[in-house]
């Protein structure tokens, strides 16, 4: 544990949530590619033994799921470190910009991955339109690979630069879990809907596109299930909004 506490007294700090701190750090040196390290502290108001518990099984899911969308052909950060007793787990570090960011909500960027301040869309040589169409087939092989994230919105989502070519990264996948059912994957997309409608105002046609690019990348027989929960999750999201 020595030497991991001196990695994060080494590292910087770059946010901290209720559950876990992020820093930027090095695991080598002299220090080369920088990574990305979630530090899951234990949490004081919790039994020590429940909050272990805890702590391994989100830490073990996340990089489960990581390496499922490995697998499914979904560009997530590479896993470099776990370390469960710990409460770490050190990551790729991703240079470029939230697509909260480059689609116009500067002031909602949260930094936590590093990048010139004024990058656009322009910059990685993509149109918003085809930034939907990749966004759309990420998320589809992330859910046939049956991952749910958990907390989809476009603040979780990069755009990258692989020589010279734009990529889509999905990141923070520490509230994700495996699953099967159409409900969770339809619950996963209105969570991504509701999170363009309150960061992005009229982005309906553009998320009509990641559900039209999504269904594309299922095929019919599995999207039609798929896209009929989603409309039973609206209504009962409309019923909740009326009722308060």
């Amino acid at each position: 544990m020595a030497s991991l506490q001196s990695l994060l007294e080494s590292s910087e700090i770059i946010s901290q949530g209720a559950e876990a701190k992020v820093y930027k750090g090095y695991l080598t040196s002299p220090p080369t590619d920088p990574v990305l390290i979630k530090y899951r502290f234990p949490k004081k108001y919790r039994h020590p033994q429940l909050s272990a518990q805890l702590t391994r099984t989100r830490i073990t899911s996340e990089a489960r799921a990581l390496a499922r969308c490995v697998r499914s052909g979904v560009r997530v950060p590479d896993v470099r470190l776990v370390d469960v007793d710990s409460g770490i787990i050190a990551m790729e570090w991703i240079n470029g910009k939230s697509i909260r960011f480059l689609l116009g909500d500067y002031e909602g960027d949260s930094g936590t991955h590093n990048s010139s301040v004024g990058e656009t869309l322009e910059n990685y040589d993509i149109s918003e339109g085809q930034l939907m169409v990749m966004m759309g087939v990420a998320l589809a092989r992330m859910h046939q690979a049956d991952i749910i994230h958990s907390d989809l919105t476009t603040s979780n989502m990069m755009l990258t630069s692989n020589f010279g070519n734009p990529e889509l990264v999905l990141i923070d996948f520490g509230l994700s879990f495996q699953s099967g059912l159409v409900e969770d994957k339809a619950v996963d997309l209105y969570v991504l809907e509701r999170a363009f409608a309150s960061t992005h105002p009229e982005s309906e046609s553009l998320f009509a596109a990641v559900l039209e690019s999504y269904a594309a990348e299922l095929g019919s027989k599995v999207w039609s299930p798929i896209g009929k929960r989603l409309e039973d999750v609206r209504l009962r999201g409309r019923k909740r909004s009326m009722v308060g």
